[in-house]
């Protein structure tokens, strides 16, 4: 067998042999053309003529090998028939200047949008690779990439750093022509940059810490979607307990998922079906919330009333219910139907759903004695977020309900709520009057009698002295 390394050294030593030899050659015929010169200049009549001539040959020569050089590092790259590059692109040319926006980059201080984008292709070779080169193409950066498998293709979600100029019809269709089916897009901020093993850890504490936050985590996991949790006792009267098994029901863009209590958490979204691994994560939440049981945080306020004692406020869940009932059995019935628009004996019937935390928040007030004086509600009502105050007959007027719709607005506003409203009658000028104090922008609709108030809170601040009541 013979040995490479011998054969490559034999080239190398027959290579300088070679290249010893034709530079020899070329210093004898130099020498022998200097000497026929110097003769001709030195001994002919016509010799200062022709080594003027030699010199102007040679600047003209010097001169032409200077532009041909300047002019092929400038010339556009060539391609033969087989479409291979021929002259590299130099840097800092306009053409490496367009290869870098093909990349996903953009100019320097150019502005640019991030964009969450979910799209299905097929499941073939070369399917994903025509979808980021279109993006490309487009000048789009891809940030991040997940991939959830379905029986016939693939569902793959993005992550995307556009130009600003770039609007969601232009990247739908880049993405349609790239074979993308399906396709939906909403712009992303800030929050989104977080890959999904660290949001899903995030998710994973938020939940564990506080019940009520399972809601409003199964909706930051699987976007934009409608929340729904069905209680035990109305889940039985329809029917729909029995079924859905332990494991829960994924029907393409409804989900069904039992929870603690034995009720059922529904999650639905028009624009694409739910995937497998959004199920398995969906459900990895619930049953963490299962094995951990009710929980809500036990952090409370002190606050210092203008007229009479200073009074605790502080998170309320189910174990609250006795002092509920009491507190209902003080209040007259005018402040009862005002909270509660029905009959004043069902008014406790409410109170079960009201504080569980499967079903929202709960800020109770307390007087020094350990009595409940006032209750206020933010319930999450699909893709709408309620609030509700009651407060005893004996103690309004004293700015207890304004404290405690401030305080619901900010655990809103750190839910990623967009609006919260609330329903009362017409004449109850306390609530309007507690909902102008929150200096927001408000919508107002009255229907027989119901006032509803919406309040938007895209410019709303979150005190920290209000959010410690939650904490």
């Amino acid at each position: 067998m013979t040995d490479p390394n011998s054969a490559k050294r034999a080239r190398r030593t027959q290579h300088h042999w070679r290249r010893d030899v034709v530079e020899l050659a070329a210093l004898f015929t130099a020498v022998a053309v200097a000497d026929t010169i110097a003769k001709t200049v030195v001994h002919g009549p016509e010799g200062p003529i022709a080594l003027i001539f030699s010199a102007v040959a040679l600047l003209v020569t010097a001169g032409l090998h200077t532009w041909w050089s300047r002019r092929q590092v400038h010339a556009p790259p060539r391609t033969d028939s087989g479409g291979d590059t021929g002259t590299p692109l130099a840097a800092g040319t306009d053409d490496a200047a367009g290869s870098d926006d093909a990349a996903g980059t953009t100019e320097a201080g150019s502005p640019t949008a991030l964009w969450r984008m979910r799209t299905t292709v097929r499941d073939e070779p070369g399917s994903l690779a025509a979808l980021c080169t279109a993006l490309a193409e487009q000048r789009v950066d891809i940030l991040s990439l997940q991939t959830h498998p379905l029986a016939t293709g693939t569902v793959d979600e993005f992550l995307l750093r556009a130009p600003d100029e770039r609007t969601a019809a232009e990247l739908t269709r880049a993405v349609a022509a790239a074979g993308g089916s399906g396709t939906w897009i909403e712009r992303a901020d800030a929050h989104d940059l977080v890959d999904a093993p660290t949001r899903m850890l995030n998710l994973a504490t938020r939940t564990a810490l506080d019940a009520a936050e399972l809601p409003l985590a199964l909706r930051q996991l699987l976007g934009r979607c409608t929340i729904r949790s069905i209680p035990a006792e109305s889940a039985a009267q329809s029917g729909q307990a029995t079924d859905v098994p332990v494991e829960g029901v994924l029907d393409g863009t409804l989900m069904r998922l039992r929870d603690q209590s034995g009720g059922l958490i529904t999650a639905e979204r028009a624009y694409l079906p739910f995937t497998p691994t959004e199920f398995a994560r969906a459900r990895a939440l619930v049953e963490l919330d299962s094995r951990l049981g009710p929980r809500v945080p036990r952090g409370q306020d002190v606050l210092t009333l203008p007229e009479g004692p200073d009074i605790t406020v502080r998170r309320a869940d189910i174990d609250d219910l006795e002092a509920a009932k009491a507190m209902h059995a003080r209040c007259s019935k005018r402040t009862l139907s005002m909270r509660y628009h029905g009959p004043v004996g069902d008014s406790d019937r409410y109170l079960n759903h009201l504080l569980s935390p499967r079903f929202g928040r709960t800020l109770t007030v307390q007087t020094p004695s350990g009595r409940l004086v006032a209750l206020g509600h933010l319930l999450w009502d699909g893709d709408e977020t309620e609030v509700a105050l009651l407060v005893e007959d004996d103690w309004q007027r004293r700015g207890i309900g304004s404290e405690l719709l401030g305080r619901l607005v900010g655990l809103a506003v750190e839910a990623g709520c967009e609006s919260v409203y609330a329903v009362t009658q017409s004449s109850n000028t306390a609530m309007v009057a507690a909902m102008r104090g929150l200096g927001l922008p408000l919508d107002y609709q009255i229907e027989e009698g119901t006032l509803v108030v919406t309040a938007r809170l895209q410019s709303a601040p979150v005190s920290a002295d209000r959010g410690t009541a939650s904490s």
